[in-house]
């Protein structure tokens, strides 16, 4: 399977708990791994620092597979038949 999808590029999510949501790569990770804004969020939490001297927790992106990911452009026009 070719990997087309690039940083930056609009996508769709095609299987999983956040399907047909859409969002922008935010980066790939590892080559089949990528992290697409605003879809599949997390709760961290993290210690006090002197950066963040209230600590709490922070909702983050978590990774999902390439495979379950697909170009706006590819999916709009499969959808249109």
């Amino acid at each position: 399977m070719a990997k087309t999808i690039k940083r930056e590029e609009e996508v769709v999510v095609i299987s999983g708990a956040h399907k047909g949501k859409r969002g922008k790569i935010l980066s790939v990770i590892g080559g089949e791994r990528v992290l697409v804004e605003g879809v599949n969020l997390i709760t961290k939490f993290e210690r006090k620092t002197q950066e963040n001297p209230e600590g709490g927790s922070v909702e983050r992106e978590a990774s999902i597979h390439y495979s379950n990911v697909m170009s706006v452009e590819k999916y709009d026009a499969k959808n249109k038949k």
